[in-house]
């Protein structure tokens, strides 16, 4: 049995996994646009394979966690994702490349929803808060893959030899971290799998629109830099990376936020300004406007999600343990459909009006999140 320190390291390790491979797979989108010859419409209809598997692997992911405990699924999790992403720096047509997609995003999704389901045990032990740390390694991982991404590609490395670099980081991350993840099974007779109904389908709604911000960050900040701002192909990555560097230092101060402000205020204030951030990335007068703005998103946004987790464990609506896969699986849902529906709005309309309908709804999620963060009302 694993001391409860050791847990939370692991824990940590879980969530900086999944955040590292997904933010090495961001600044390689414009490579995989132009070896498979897509436009943008064509893009987004790719990218929503990553989110067909991640839909059809959370609900899967949360019933087999509850059978075979949350190690198991995550070293399976691992295996798949460190396999996945170099095949997706070597597909060359946009069939093959929606196919590791998706399983890529199938990968991802079981990761993400057995290590909340980790996250909110660890922390219902230590008795203390510590989900928004958990989500800051998230973060940390999103943010070491996209740098080190970035600079290899920029020194000329291959796309191929930087995913494979990746991978192996990810897996010896794995070996060390997995012998203190949790083995535990739900007792015999818990129901696996429900409907999400009442406060969760709210709670998840609210993390659907803020991982739908953060998806158009991972997917289309990139792109965006590249055709819009005239950034070079093998620099646009750096919007992504100082996204993600104000985004892990706003949630590693987030529990100290969250007891400063009270849970309402910090959801309310945090999706205003990452609203705000959005629109002046988006309609500001330069590049530099757009990495202050995105600077703001990733502010903003940051500890939002922690709460609505922290919430799903406190509801009374469902049992916690077919709560917490409702909500990964609605939440998530944001960050990997929704740069789908940014490729078919681009196509039709244009990119900067995608990303100022995403700022609205930011607002509008703040306002539902503030609400249910109350006092009394999950």
């Amino acid at each position: 049995m694993s001391s409860p320190r050791t847990q939370q390291r692991a824990t940590r390790a879980a969530f900086f996994i999944p955040g590292l491979l997904i933010a090495a797979w961001a600044p390689i989108v414009p490579f995989a646009k132009a070896r498979a010859g897509l436009d943008d419409a064509a893009l987004g209809l790719v990218l929503l394979c990553l989110g067909t598997g991640s839909l059809l692997a959370m609900p899967a992911a949360g019933v087999l966690a509850t059978r075979y405990g949350c190690r198991a699924i995550m070293l399976a999790s691992v295996a798949v994702m460190v396999c996945t992403l170099p095949a997706l720096a070597a597909t060359s047509t946009a069939w093959s490349l929606g196919v590791t997609l998706l399983l890529f995003g199938a990968a991802i999704g079981a990761m993400d929803c057995t290590m909340n389901l980790q996250a909110v045990a660890v922390e219902r032990d230590a008795g203390r808060a510590l989900m928004s740390g958990f989500h800051a390694f998230y973060s940390i991982g999103s943010l070491v893959g996209a740098v080190v991404a970035t600079v290899l590609l920029g020194a000329g490395v291959g796309v191929l030899p930087m995913t494979l670099a990746m991978a192996t980081v990810a897996v010896s991350i794995a070996a060390v971290a997995a012998t203190a993840w949790s083995a535990r099974r739900a007792p015999h007779g818990a129901p696996a799998l429900a409907i999400p109904k009442g406060a969760v389908i709210a709670i998840g709604a609210v993390c659907f629109v803020t991982f739908l911000a953060e998806g158009a960050m991972l997917d289309w900040s990139a792109v965006f830099l590249h055709e819009l701002r005239a950034v070079d192909v093998s620099h646009a990555g750096w919007g992504f990376v100082v996204f993600n560097i104000a985004m892990t230092l706003s949630r590693l101060l987030g529990d100290r936020i969250v007891t400063a402000l009270g849970r309402p205020a910090t959801v309310l204030a945090g999706g205003l300004v990452g609203a705000l951030g959005l629109a002046f990335a988006t309609l500001g007068p330069g590049l530099w406007s757009s990495h202050v703005g995105y600077a703001l998103l990733g502010l903003g946004c940051a500890n939002i999600v922690p709460v609505m987790f922290t919430l799903a464990g406190r509801q009374r609506a469902m049992p916690e343990s077919i709560a917490i896969p409702a909500v990964t699986t609605l939440g998530y849902a944001g960050v990997l459909l929704g740069p789908a529906a940014i490729g078919f709005i681009a196509h039709g309309a244009s990119l900067a009006a995608a990303f100022v309908l995403v700022a609205g709804l930011l607002m509008a999620a703040a306002a539902l999140g503030a609400r249910l963060a109350r006092p009394g009302a999950e």
